[in-house]
């Protein structure tokens, strides 16, 4: 589907008239655990929802077609490499400019595509969302945002891998486009932001994190509540919790072994004994609810917010319904045009 008379992907013509009426997303279909076969279904599935969206599926086409059910709505892009999640990242985009994921995100960065997804290696992710698809003018340092369910409302965080190491106003930043990503796409009206921190006074927090609250109260726009502490994460305290990529990593990850091991000890319980069996027949529904509330699959991508267009990293284990849940956030991300939003927002 080439033509390298006017665009080094789709013909440029077809392009300008997908663009015109249709969401167009380039989904790597090699990245991932669960590749090419369950990112092509998500694919198809996703399609069969929404009647506005476009995908190209970047990647071996060989093994593509090999799994693929075809829809009018689908297109192929040949790409014959693929980065393993042991490579360095930012050496891999580099040298391997063939890989499907450095040609789903070259296809946003010519206009080929509003948005890419990828299950694959999260460094490689952020890597060419800052090398290929470019940082929004404004914004030092990406940043990656999950939904985190609580007991309350959905909080929004960031970061939670992307940038290590931070800056005061890489902090600052990661608010404003946090603040932004909860309003436009979560839905909430005046998103209240709080700094991750190991206590709620003013005084704590390492020189960063004390820094990044001075930045905060001083720019003046946002809805600043100050501190939030790592036991309140899942209690709906703030509807954007803002910290560095280390800290929000292994907060996430904890919370992840956390349920999981709570889930095996749960069915140890219960093997030895009748009177729990019992018990968790009763309350199947409801746990079966709580558990489903946690479930990555219902949020689909994480965001690489503050790169020119919408970057999104599906989870590398990645079936069907993740990746249907990821295109239905990029769909809406491209549709409320967050990456302008954002640029509006630094630039005031």
């Amino acid at each position: 589907m080439s033509d390298a008379s006017s665009s080094k992907f789709l013909n440029r013509k077809q392009v300008n008239e997908t663009l015109s009426r249709k969401i167009t997303i380039a989904l790597d279909a090699m990245g991932g655990d669960n590749a090419p076969v369950e990112i092509c279904k998500g694919a198809y599935e996703a399609c069969t929802q929404y009647e506005d969206i476009e995908i190209i599926l970047t990647g071996d086409t060989k093994r593509i077609n090999a799994c693929l059910t075809p829809h009018e709505r689908i297109h192929l892009q040949q790409a014959s490499e693929i980065i393993d999640p042991d490579e360095h990242p930012a050496n891999a985009i580099r040298k391997k400019k063939d890989s499907s994921l450095r040609v789903a995100m070259e296809m946003v960065r010519h206009g080929d595509a509003q948005g890419c997804i990828s299950a694959g290696s999260t460094g490689a992710i952020v890597a060419g969302g800052v090398l290929v698809v470019g940082r929004i003018d404004g914004i030092d340092r990406p940043a990656l945002g999950i939904p985190v369910p609580s007991t309350g409302n959905v909080s929004f965080m960031l970061d939670v891998g992307a940038t290590v190491r931070c800056k005061p106003e890489n902090l600052l930043q990661f608010a404003l486009m946090g603040s932004v990503y909860s309003r436009k796409i979560l839905g909430v009206e005046n998103p209240q932001v709080k700094l991750l921190s190991n206590g709620s006074e003013d005084i704590k927090g390492d020189d960063t994190v004390l820094a990044a609250r001075e930045l905060i109260e001083r720019q003046g726009a946002l809805n600043f509540g100050g501190y939030i502490e790592g036991n309140e994460v899942f209690f709906g305290k703030a509807d954007v919790i803002v910290c560095d990529g280390f800290n929000g990593n292994i907060a996430l990850k904890l919370g992840e072994g956390l349920i999981q091991g709570l889930k095996s000890m749960l069915t140890d319980e219960v093997k030895n004994s009748l009177m729990a069996k019992a018990g968790i027949l009763l309350l199947a529904p409801t746990v079966k609810k709580l558990l489903a509330r946690f479930n990555y699959e219902k949020y689909g991508g994480t965001p690489l917010l503050g790169v020119k267009g919408a970057v999104l990293k599906a989870h590398g284990r990645s079936k069907s319904p993740a990746i249907v849940s990821a295109i239905s956030a990029a769909r809406k991300f491209i549709a409320e045009d967050g990456t302008e939003q954002i640029n509006r927002d630094i630039e005031r």
